[in-house]
């Protein structure tokens, strides 16, 4: 079957680790994404994406000059933008390639739940170390030496006690003392027994 790619890309949303900015104000760098979005709709996306007050406390605010590859912003800050240039596509098919990575805890935790908004309903492929970035995934593919070892979600591969069960164990698991070695696992029920 032919297809053109232009309406191909319309259609994709991608937030890399190393997120792009151009040397151009915030207010175009968002509309980028959309270019009939109004300044309600960029501060909405700005608001989901936890990035509004720091754009809000800018002198010059979505008029901003952004720099050189934004180097006037964070790591952090750059894909909190990213996400919210987004969030302001609305695409069908999402692409996450380590899109937290440069993000505290703290603001991990505020986006994932705008994340998960703009991933309900959407294909999306998520590439993360960070699994917490997945743990709600349909399906997670766990790769190693360039090889899919594992899949299923996160759950079934908990339960399986393989390659993804012990690099959750190592990022998030806490051993809490108690009778037969309970162990809590964020998000998760209690549970006993042993590693």
């Amino acid at each position: 079957r032919e297809a053109t790619l232009e309406p191909s890309r319309a259609r994709i949303g991608v937030v890399t680790q190393d997120a792009h900015l151009f040397h151009d104000t915030l207010a175009a760098n968002l509309r980028y994404a959309r270019a009939d979005a109004s300044d309600a709709d960029i501060r909405a996306a700005l608001r989901a994406a936890q990035i509004l007050e720091v754009v809000a406390a800018l002198p010059d605010g979505l008029d901003t000059m952004v720099g050189e590859h934004g180097y006037r912003f964070s790591g952090g800050e750059k894909q909190r933008l990213a996400l919210a240039r987004l969030l302001l596509k609305a695409p069908d098919l999402v692409i996450l390639d380590e899109a937290t990575a440069h993000l505290d805890s703290t603001s991990e935790t505020a986006i994932q739940a705008a994340l998960e908004q703009a991933l309900a309903g959407r294909t999306s492929i998520v590439i993360a170390h960070r699994l917490s970035t997945v743990v709600r995934a349909d399906l997670i593919l766990v790769l190693e030496a360039g090889r899919i070892v594992e899949r299923g979600t996160h759950a079934r591969l908990i339960e399986a006690g393989g390659l993804y069960a012990q690099l959750y164990r190592r990022q998030f698991a806490a051993v809490v003392p108690g009778p037969a070695g309970v162990r809590l696992e964020p998000n998760h029920a209690v549970r006993a027994g042993g590693a």
